[in-house]
């Protein structure tokens, strides 16, 4: 494996991650969703949302190099399945949100980190443009004179699981910064993540 990461000209590595940073810094159902777990949460449970979100491009990460990538865009039926579900668990979320009542004093922003990263994780595993995605951008950067594609795969898709986390991470930590400054009540905060969910849910049915 080293010997393969020794293989990589320098000048397509920066190519390869300079492309990853613009794709994660324009902001996506990633950002949106780490955004508006950071203003419900306050920044820890931003940070922690991005961290599970950089969890769930590692899972997509794993199925390219897998092959069932590749399988799954091939039938239409299985990408409309993985929408589906995704948009119910965000619908499920912002419902979630809406109801839920305001924090007080110290309570305010304390999210349990397994339920911050859960959150993370399935929105985006449930997310079928990440496995189209990885399928289009990272073997354009593979060469099998390198060594075995699943490895360039790996490599690739751990720097760009490694940069888009730490962009997503500090998505969160900016809006929990900003939304609890902006918005008076934790009422308030919980209403404007759930607007944001019920976006991102009603965006993934459209596309």
């Amino acid at each position: 494996m080293l010997d393969l990461v020794r293989s990589f000209p320098i000048e397509q590595l920066v190519a390869f991650t300079a492309g990853g940073l613009v794709v994660n810094l324009v902001p996506g159902q990633d950002v949106f969703f780490a955004s508006a777990c950071g203003v419900q949460g306050g920044p820890r449970a931003g940070a922690l949302a991005g961290l599970g979100v950089g969890l769930g491009v590692v899972w997509h990460v794993c199925l390219a190099a897998l092959g069932l990538s590749a399988v799954i865009a091939a039938h239409p039926e299985a990408l409309s399945a993985i929408k589906w579900i995704g948009a119910g668990y965000l619908a499920w979320l912002a419902v979630k949100s809406w109801r839920a009542g305001p924090a007080h004093g110290s309570s305010r922003g304390v999210v349990a980190p397994w339920k911050a990263i859960g959150r993370g994780f399935l929105s985006n595993a449930l997310n079928p443009k990440p496995v189209l995605f990885v399928l289009a951008f990272l073997p354009q950067f593979t060469d099998p004179a390198r060594g075995p594609i699943w490895q360039q795969i790996l490599f690739l898709g751990g720097i760009f699981t490694f940069t888009g986390t730490i962009v997503t991470m500090a998505y969160g930590v900016a809006a929990g910064w900003v939304g609890h400054r902006v918005v008076a009540s934790g009422r308030g905060l919980n209403r404007t993540a759930s607007f944001v969910y019920a976006a991102l849910a009603a965006k993934l049915v459209a596309e």
